[in-house]
């Protein structure tokens, strides 16, 4: 189903389209994608929440073969995205959206702020973001292995394969922190 709705742009004030489209994701829920534009002013307002109710969890996913990056993330406002070979990790913030992409879209993302570094940054700074980029460019040919994590306490992120594994989800910050700490040292 597919609504829009009138409504003033909360930047400008100018008159907006809020779009409201509902759609199924097969395999994970009912989804709820809203969307808006302001073309006087350059708002923009995306956002995708689930339907359902979930318990808690963590899903994780071994990117092993260049075809995997094509495989669908679903993250809610709630889920925190780490790639531990990659010393990635994405707290929700106030401002976080959920979205629906797939493991290349969400490198990507994380590659919009890291060339962000290259241009502002300090050598050092600088010369880490080269690193990092040619680390992902190593995973999207398949010469890296990673494996992206979501821990989300509403239980509404999804990595959609066969492959990906459902875990319960970390009590507390502490025992997440500590598990990072254990896959990258091996303890």
């Amino acid at each position: 189903m597919r609504t829009v709705v009138p409504g003033p742009c909360p930047v400008c004030n100018t008159e907006i389209e809020y779009l409201y489209q509902t759609d199924n994701i097969p395999y994970f829920s009912d989804i709820i994608i809203i969307r808006a534009l302001c073309e006087k002013c350059g708002y923009r307002y995306v956002d995708t929440q689930v339907l359902t109710t979930q318990a808690p969890g963590r899903v994780e996913f071994f990117v092993e073969v260049p075809d995997d990056l094509n495989t669908r993330v679903v993250r809610s406002m709630e889920g925190t995205i780490m790639i531990p070979e990659l010393g990635v990790r994405i707290d929700p913030g106030p401002a976080c959206e959920g979205f629906i992409s797939n493991v290349e879209g969400v490198l990507d993302r994380v590659v919009g702020v890291v060339e962000g570094i290259i241009t502002c940054g300090d050598e050092k700074e600088r010369e880490n973001a080269r690193k990092f980029l040619e680390s992902v460019a190593a995973v999207k040919s398949g010469e890296l292995l990673v494996t992206l994590i979501i821990d989300d306490p509403s239980g509404n992120s999804a990595i959609i394969s066969e492959k990906t594994k459902k875990l319960p989800y970390p009590e507390n910050d502490d025992d997440r922190k500590e598990e990072d700490h254990a896959e990258k040292t091996g303890e």
